[in-house]
C-alpha cells in the first residue's frame, strides 16, 4: 500500500480557496479504528459552514466530510475484511478526525456500514447521508400513508431523498423552492405541488430543511395539531427571540431529528440501496467533482446551484 495520500485540507477558515490539495501519510490502523480507501463522498452543506469558521469546535488544518463510502484497506476487526464495501456518516467525521475529502479515512469500526451492492461509488455516495436522515425525519414526523407532508427546501438532497420515500409510500407531497427551473426535479422526485410559499394549514406534516428563518413560519403552515419536524439548518442554527408558548400554535407539535442519529444505521442503509438499486427511489446526484476541483465544488454549493446531491470522486 502507498505511504501517502491525497487529501483536501480546510488549512483556516474563509472561502473555497481554504482548502487546499496536499500529500499526507495515510494513517496507521489502531484498534476500534479500520482504514478505508475512499471511492466517494457526498458534499454537504454543513461541511460550508465548517469552512467558513463556523464550527468553532473543529481544529484546523482538518480534512472535511461527514460522509464517505469504500472498501476497508485494512482492519483489526474480523467483521470489517479487507475489501468489503462500506459506509460511513457523521460520528465527528471531518470535525474532530479526518473525514471523507481524501483517498483515504481513518474511520471508527461503530460508523462503518457494510453493504453488498453494484451501484457505482458515485450513485452510492449520494445516499448515506441524504437518505438516512431523510428517513429519520419522516421518522420522526410520524408520516403515514394518506397523509399531506410539505417540504421546505425541497430541491436540497435531504428534500429530493424525503420526497422519493414519502410519494413511494402513499403520501401526498408538496416542496417549496425559489427556483422556477427545479420544478421539474422536484416533480420528477415524487413532488405533487410545487411552491414558492406555503399554503397555510394545507399539510398534516412540515420537514423543515431551511431550519432558523422558517421554523416558525412552518408552525403556521401545517394544520392544527399537525407536526413539523427541523431537520436542516440551511438558513443558520438559531432562531432569535423564540417564544415557545407564543410561536408555536396550541396542539401542534415541533419536533426535530439530527443527522447523527443516523450514524451506524445499516439496516436502513441496505434497505435504501436496495430500493435505489430497483428503481423505487433515485439517488438524485446533481454533480459528481473531482478531488483536484473541491473548490470549484464547494462554489457550487455555495451558490445554491445544485438540486440533489453534489458528489466528490476521489479515485
Amino acid at each position: 500500500m502507498t505511504k501517502t495520500m491525497r487529501a483536501a485540507v480546510c488549512v483556516r477558515p474563509g472561502g473555497p480557496e481554504v482548502l487546499e490539495i496536499r500529500e499526507l501519510p495515510v494513517p496507521a490502523v489502531r484498534p476500534g479504528w479500520s482504514l478505508v480507501r475512499v471511492m466517494a463522498a457526498g458534499l454537504n452543506r454543513s461541511e460550508l459552514r465548517t469552512r467558513q469558521g463556523h464550527s468553532p469546535g473543529v481544529r484546523m488544518p482538518r480534512v472535511l466530510g461527514i460522509e464517505c463510502v469504500g472498501v476497508v484497506a485494512a482492519s483489526a476487526d474480523p467483521a470489517l475484511p479487507e475489501g468489503t464495501t462500506v459506509a460511513a456518516v457523521m460520528g465527528e467525521m471531518g470535525r474532530e478526525f479526518d473525514g471523507g475529502y481524501a483517498e483515504y479515512a481513518l474511520l471508527p469500526d461503530s460508523l462503518l456500514m457494510p453493504v453488498t451492492t453494484a451501484l457505482p461509488w458515485e450513485t452510492l455516495a449520494a445516499l448515506p447521508e441524504s437518505y438516512l436522515t431523510a428517513q429519520g425525519s419522516l421518522d420522526a414526523l410520524g408520516v403515514a400513508p394518506g397523509g399531506r407532508l410539505l417540504i421546505r427546501g425541497g430541491t436540497s438532497s435531504v428534500g429530493m431523498a424525503a420526497a422519493s420515500i414519502a410519494s413511494a409510500h402513499g403520501v401526498e407531497v408538496a416542496a417549496t423552492t425559489r427556483r422556477k427551473e427545479k420544478a421539474g426535479a422536484l416533480t420528477a422526485a415524487g413532488v405533487k405541488h410545487v411552491l414558492t410559499d406555503p399554503v397555510p394549514g394545507w399539510a398534516d406534516y412540515v420537514l423543515d430543511l431551511i431550519g432558523a428563518d422558517t421554523a416558525v413560519d412552518s408552525l403556521r403552515a401545517v394544520r392544527r395539531g399537525g407536526t413539523v419536524c427541523v431537520s436542516g439548518s440551511l438558513s443558520g442554527w438559531l432562531i432569535p427571540e423564540f417564544e415557545p408558548i407564543a410561536m408555536i400554535p396550541s396542539g401542534t407539535r415541533l419536533t426535530s431529528f439530527h443527522s447523527g442519529d443516523a450514524a451506524g444505521d445499516a439496516a436502513t442503509l441496505r434497505r435504501v440501496v436496495g430500493e435505489v438499486e430497483a428503481g423505487v427511489y433515485a439517488p438524485h446526484v446533481d454533480r459528481v467533482f473531482g478531488l483536484d476541483d473541491i473548490a470549484a465544488a464547494h462554489r457550487y454549493m455555495e451558490d445554491n446551484r445544485a438540486t440533489g446531491k453534489v458528489v466528490l470522486s476521489t479515485r
